[in-house]
């Protein structure tokens, strides 16, 4: 039996807003980036939610960190691959709703990473 119901902890939920706001805003990207950063931020974006639910199902809070911290790092490759679209000035990336974006994942850090403290 799952020590955490992923469905209600805070970090799931809000990891699972911002996948929903990457996949909008890479639905702006140019089509020629479909199976490039497209794809790759969809599947960073989702993975952070992903890992959260999984380790939430573990035996140990033990195994819940390691599954945390592979979300955490899930969370910085998206914050990558989010800079190197607006390197690239895709559309989308000078918008409000991409630095709202940033700013969510920041605190969807944060708080990965305060949980994980919290559980250890």
């Amino acid at each position: 039996m799952a020590k955490h119901n992923f469905k209600e902890l805070k970090i799931w939920q809000r990891s699972i807003d911002l996948a929903a706001k990457v996949y909008s805003l890479t639905a702006k990207f140019p089509d020629s980036e479909k199976f490039g950063l497209i794809s790759q931020t969809r599947r960073s974006a989702v993975s952070v939610p992903s890992n959260i639910a999984e380790g939430s199902g573990r035996g140990s809070n033990k195994d819940f960190s390691r599954f945390l911290d592979i979300s955490l790092s899930s969370s910085f490759e998206l914050e990558t691959q989010l800079i190197i679209a607006k390197m690239l000035n895709f559309k989308g990336t000078n918008d409000e709703s991409f630095n709202l974006t940033i700013a969510e994942l920041s605190e969807v850090q944060n708080m990965i990473f305060g949980f994980q403290k919290k559980i250890k």
